[in-house]
């Protein structure tokens, strides 16, 4: 009887909405022949990473085992599945990296921008045509989704059919990309299908999911009813939204600017690829200036608050030469995601400041979700048939209740957050082990680990400001001097109404004056020592425990 496992790993993914990296593997337990679907980034914000351009998972336990790894597969071309690609690649390849032709059109230009190569991205073919990885089979079945040609996957094993779900919502009328295929998916159950791992976003929202091709009326109304300049903003991955946008600006008769490094790029991709035809004429960003107001139509970048976008730079001022004007309409076409409210609330009052009109999607609207409503994901249930269902892409709280929703209807649902193996047989699944997780940060051009103390000292001097205190002990282990410090981030004067450096400075001399030999003579201590003094002087003067660093320098004879 064979001892051989089929095995599902999060790395990413599970327990968050982002950062995804989801490993299944096949063979002898420890021995297991691996591939890797999806490898992205989640992004930073200023409370829990501050300075961060992005994270990405921890694959520490998929590189100690890259001789295994036969291959990487991308489902679509948003960043939280494809973005850390390029930044990770050199830790796991050589390997191929399998993807439709918009995605990897996109995966190769960021290979290049990182030194990786290129080749290795190898376009697919859709459904039914397979790669094989080594134990594996493995299919890309269109899916509908908020960016072209994102897909699912079959995945063949000795063991039984995985289907992985891939973001995805049942669109019909897509508008950009393929349109939900019923007959197609419920054709992939006929084998039988051993486990489905599953989009888990939108497991709360009780009403089935909208079509993209449903928004035109409403976006056209609103932009036929708006005097000024017309100003709007999505995700620029959501090439449908766009042409949805642009579609609507061209029939109230205004003229069409693209404007945001990635949304041009987003609009290109996808017209060299071929997902994306008949989208209507645009003007250059230096053309828009000669144009009046009321017959202009800007879609931007900056849905989320992104300080660099475009959005952020026509809230503070000026963007290409173009300024916002009381009178002129600005729509969010999009949903904010949570995290990252405080930075799209921050740029609405800044716009209302300036007399713009702000219209977000609290009504629903002007906006669709790309992710499957609880509904939805029971109809997938039900195509698929699948013996097991493995939630993924969502918080704990989304998986959890995902299992829940798959017990109803008649499936076996596990929880397995980041970091849990599963193994998956016909008669269920269990957990096999943990493995640690993580994340990495990229700090500017540094891939800074969790655990490296990198960010929680940058949160400290955050939150609690920092002293840098100096002394210089002579040749016969004596004070040369007094003590001199630096204070960043802290008030300037406290309780005692003197500077709180003065105040600082004073009692780190008494305690050097009081400090004995075994104190003058031991780096150590004599730290210690001064740090405790830094810290409660600042208790006591402004309620503060800055963070202290202390530099000791000595002379030596000669």
């Amino acid at each position: 009887m064979s001892t051989d496992r089929l095995i599902y790993l999060p790395l990413g993914g599970a327990g968050e909405i982002g950062m995804n990296a989801y490993v299944y593997g096949y063979g002898a337990p420890g021995k297991e022949r691996l591939i890797l679907v999806d490898l992205g980034v989640t992004f930073s914000d200023m409370d829990t990473s501050p300075g961060v351009d992005l994270i990405f998972p921890d694959i520490g336990w998929l590189a100690e085992r890259r001789d295994r790894l036969e291959a990487i597969f991308i489902t679509h071309a948003h960043e939280d599945h494809v973005g850390a690609l390029a930044h990770l690649y050199d830790r796991l390849g050589p390997v191929p990296v399998h993807a439709r032709a918009f995605t990897a059109h996109l995966a190769r230009a960021r290979m290049a921008e990182q030194g990786q190569p290129e080749k290795a991205v190898i376009t697919a073919s859709p459904w039914p045509e397979t790669i094989e990885a080594g134990p594996f089979k493995v299919g890309f079945v269109p899916i509908s989704h908020s960016i072209p040609e994102s897909s699912g996957l079959v995945i063949d094993t000795p063991a039984g059919r995985v289907v992985h779900s891939g973001d995805f919502k049942m669109d019909t009328g897509p508008v950009v990309g393929e349109a939900f295929d019923e007959a197609l998916w419920a054709s992939l159950a006929e084998p039988g299908v051993l486990a489905l791992t599953c989009d888990s976003t939108n497991v709360f929202s009780p009403h089935e999911g909208r079509s993209e091709s449903g928004l035109g009326p409403a976006i056209e109304g609103l932009i036929a009813g708006a005097g000024g300049m017309f100003v709007a903003t999505t995700f620029a991955s959501n090439v449908a939204r766009v042409k949805t946008l642009a579609e609507a600006a061209q029939r109230s008769g205004r003229t069409i600017c693209l404007m945001g490094r990635a949304m041009r790029r987003m609009i290109e991709a996808a017209v060299e690829t071929g997902v994306l035809t008949d989208f209507p004429g645009t003007v250059p960003p230096e053309e828009v200036r000669d144009i009046p107001r009321e017959n202009l139509m800007l879609i931007v970048t900056g849905s989320q608050g992104e300080r660099r976008a475009a959005s952020a730079q026509l809230a503070q001022g000026k963007y290409n030469g173009i300024e916002l004007k009381p009178g002129d309409t600005f729509l969010f076409s999009s949903k904010t995601i949570p995290g990252n409210e405080r930075s799209v609330i921050r740029i609405i009052n800044q716009m209302s400041e300036k007399g713009v009109d702000v219209i977000d999607d609290d009504t629903g609207r002007y906006h669709v979700s790309g992710h499957a409503n609880r509904p939805d994901l029971q109809r997938l249930h039900r195509l698929v048939r699948p013996r097991v269902v493995v939630p993924m892409h969502g918080e704990h709280r989304h998986l959890r209740e995902h299992v829940k929703l798959a017990g109803e209807d008649g499936c076996k649902g596990v929880l397995a957050p980041n970091g849990t193996m599963v193994a998956i047989t016909r008669a269920g699944a269990q957990v096999a082990e943990y493995v640690e997780t993580g994340r990495v940060y990229l700090d500017g051009r540094m891939q800074v680990g969790a655990l490296d103390g990198v960010m929680r000292d940058r949160i400290r001097m955050a939150l609690n400001g920092h002293v840098l205190v100096n002394v210089i002990i002579d040749e016969d282990d004596e004070p040369l001097g007094e003590p001199w410090c630096e204070v960043h981030g802290l008030a300037e004067e406290g309780a005692s109404r003197a500077p709180l450096v003065d105040v600082m400075e004073a009692d780190l001399g008494q305690f050097m004056r009081r400090a004995g030999d075994a104190t003058l003579t031991d780096d150590d201590k004599l730290e210690q020592g001064l740090r405790k003094v830094a810290r409660q002087t600042a208790v006591s003067e402004i309620g503060k425990r800055p963070e202290v660093t202390v530099i000791i320098s000595r002379l030596t004879a000669g």
